[in-house]
């Protein structure tokens, strides 16, 4: 199993915006091709211009090829290019993670 934790900044006061833009064009088209999240949060403490998602994969190929066919839907080619005219998102970190063996992963 494969973890891909993705946390977004905004630019201060854009994140409504940004995330009003992902749940409109965005969501239908990243959850048709991956999946719906494992979590998708805003921050409750920390930077509140900040949000996360995690993603389950059972590996690193299925990751890559959920991707790519996401890559190559017209509506998420569209929702980006929305997204960058809005230009709310200011950085992206990225994390892959792989759950330890002595602790079994559940999935809600």
């Amino acid at each position: 199993m494969l973890l891909d934790v993705r946390t977004y900044r905004c630019k201060p006061g854009m994140i409504k915006g940004h995330l009003n833009l992902y749940k409109e064009k965005g969501k239908p088209a990243q959850s048709r091709n991956l999946g719906q999240p494992l979590m998708f949060a805003t921050t409750e403490t920390g930077n509140p211009n900040e949000y996360t998602h995690i993603w389950v994969y059972q590996n690193a190929d299925d990751r890559e090829k959920k991707r790519a066919a996401m890559w190559n839907d017209p509506d998420w080619i569209s929702y980006t290019q929305e997204s960058a005219k809005l230009g709310a998102l200011e950085s992206q970190e990225n994390k892959l993670l792989s759950p330890v063996e002595f602790y079994e992963f559940k999935k809600p």
